[in-house]
């Protein structure tokens, strides 16, 4: 059982040790410093490297946050290269377990031993001395006094070397919102316009590096977790190469900007075993924006079979999801400057070099198919992916896309009136950009329906609903997921699978037809001019 919020009180130090003592059980046993105390200083060989663990000893984060310092302490003699001390107080890193006790009393031992070795008398009376402390400090060590984390730093106090640390790129819109999320603490914030960063830097305390290019963030091996806010025709390169780097991912929506990518993104954390977070998060907890209830109860009816089989699910203004229009293109734009504070070669990254216009970056890059696929690429997973998962469509994907929209130009993204995919068992998603069906039901099925409020024609549903069993659980906090090694309720695997939802849309939008899909081998059946919009093409460097 892992003891959380340790705490060794002594009072006296330890000033040095023989170089020769064998501290293989110590290695990764590493303290924090607060101000000028440090626990415990490591072997000079150890002291460096983040992940130096205790033998059969997991920590919270895997790697050492702090222990950077230099062993020697006082007057401690050149040849020595390790160290031990104890401070009042000072939190322990890695998490104590009652497994590291007996340890900690063998080494004890083992010290005392190579003490008596000595035959200078001067030696062995200092030595005593040393060996009286240790046998008190690491008694001490030993009878390990639990201090209540509010004891040391207030309510809810967590030890900096006990929080997950995380670093965000792309902060000039959705990344300022990550910065607080739960359970972690911010290193590094990035982004190529230097107004954005700096902007940021001034939200945040003093720890916290900028940066101009992700890759440098990547390198930084005191950094859990890496959220991308960039816009999303990043999406899929940053999170493989954050997994490859070791880092865990939280990405804002959709996940990637196509099909090709998003698979890219699930072969690489699989590979890697790196955790993944998807930020939409109303398959498990909110009201469901205009809808007006949270998605468990509509997970629950699904589920009883009331309402039949196939459903149609209807995703309009009037059940209560609006698909924000507002992000179209332009095509008449003419080239301007680009502004000395934004690197717009870094900006595109893969995308294809186009003259620069403001209106195809920062607020407005939604308009543009380069980037993301406007108010569907926007809002579309935010709305399809609690339908994948009350419909229990997670593991698969539809069988046809139908639009019905003016044609689109190649560059500029325009609007669209309909767009409707259907599933291998008749189940239906209807996207209505025109409001058209002003009663439509939010659920339909054979037996009945589901409308906006939750209102339905099915007496006593909400009687119904709560004498079933809940969904099952899922892991809905982040840090939990990373600590636990267990999967987040919307992970690399759902979330491909409703961003291919919403970039099958895409795909017919700018060709203009209905396509049918594989949902196996997720491609288009016999149609080639489709595929290619799978794996689109990258510019320069940039490959997945």
């Amino acid at each position: 059982m892992i003891l959380p919020y340790p705490y060794v009180r002594t009072s006296k130090r330890c000033k040095s040790v023989s170089k020769q003592a064998n501290l293989v059980e110590l290695r990764g046993f590493g303290f924090e410093k607060q101000g000028k105390k440090t626990a415990i200083g490591l072997p000079s060989k150890s002291a460096t490297p983040q992940r130096n663990l205790l033998a059969g000893l997991e920590t919270s984060s895997g790697r050492l946050s702090a222990g950077r310092f230099k062993p020697d302490i006082g007057n401690e003699r050149k040849d020595q290269n390790f160290s031990i001390k104890f401070e009042y107080f000072s939190p322990i890193t890695p998490f104590i377990t009652p497994a590291i006790i007996p340890r900690i009393l063998s080494l004890s031992k083992q010290l005392i031993k190579l003490n008596t070795t000595k035959s200078n008398n001067t030696m062995n009376k200092k030595m005593n001395s040393r060996r009286d402390f240790l046998k008190k400090s690491l008694i001490a060590a030993a009878g390990v006094t639990i201090i209540p984390r509010h004891v040391m730093g207030g309510n809810g106090y967590m030890a900096p070397s006990d929080q997950l640390t995380k670093a965000i790129i792309g902060v000039g819109g959705m990344g300022k919102g990550h910065i607080n999320y739960e359970g972690t603490r911010l290193l590094a914030v990035c982004d190529v316009d230097k107004n954005h960063l700096k902007n940021t830097l001034k939200m945040v305390s003093s720890e916290v590096q900028g940066y101009h290019d992700f890759r440098e963030v990547l390198q930084r091996p005191d950094i859990d977790i890496v959220h991308i806010a960039t816009p999303p025709h990043w999406h899929g390169i940053m999170s493989v190469m954050a997994a490859q780097a070791g880092k865990d991912v939280w990405c804002e929506k959709p996940m990637t900007r196509t099909i090709g990518e998003g698979k890219r993104v699930v072969e690489a954390i699989n590979a890697t075993g790196k955790m993944f977070r998807l930020n939409t998060w109303f398959r498990f907890k909110d009201n469901f924006y205009g809808l007006g209830t949270p998605v468990k109860p509509l997970k629950k009816a699904v589920e009883s079979g009331v309402l039949g089989w196939p459903l149609k699910v209807t995703i309009s203004g009037v059940t209560g999801f609006n698909w924000k229009f507002y992000w179209v293109g332009k095509t008449n734009l003419k080239p301007q400057p680009v502004p000395e504070q934004l690197d717009y070669d870094l900006w595109l990254g893969p995308a294809s070099k186009k003259p620069y216009t403001a209106h195809r970056v920062h607020q407005t890059f939604r308009g543009y198919w380069d980037y993301d696929g406007g108010g569907l690429g926007d809002m579309g997973q935010h709305y399809i992916d609690p339908v994948q998962y009350f419909l229990g469509k997670d593991n698969i994907s539809p069988v046809k896309v139908e639009v019905d929209a003016p044609q689109q130009h190649d560059d500029a993204i325009g609007t669209w009136r309909k767009i409707t995919y259907t599933y291998d068992d008749g189940c239906q998603i209807i996207l209505d950009g025109e409001n058209k069906d002003k009663n439509a039901a939010y659920i339909e099925g054979p037996n009945g329906k589901i409308f906006n409020g939750f209102k339905s024609d099915i007496p006593n549903l909400q009687a119904l609903i709560d004498t079933m069993p809940d969904p099952e659980p899922q892991i809905t906090t982040f840090s939990e997921s990373v600590r636990t090694r267990k999967k987040f309720a919307l992970n690399e695997e759902n979330g491909h699978r409703s961003a291919t939802i919403v970039n099958m849309g895409v795909i017919a939008l700018r060709l203009g037809r209905t396509l049918e899909f594989d949902p196996v081998n997720q491609v288009f059946i016999n149609d080639d001019e489709a595929n290619r919009l799978i794996n689109q093409p990258m510019r320069g460097e940039w490959q997945i």
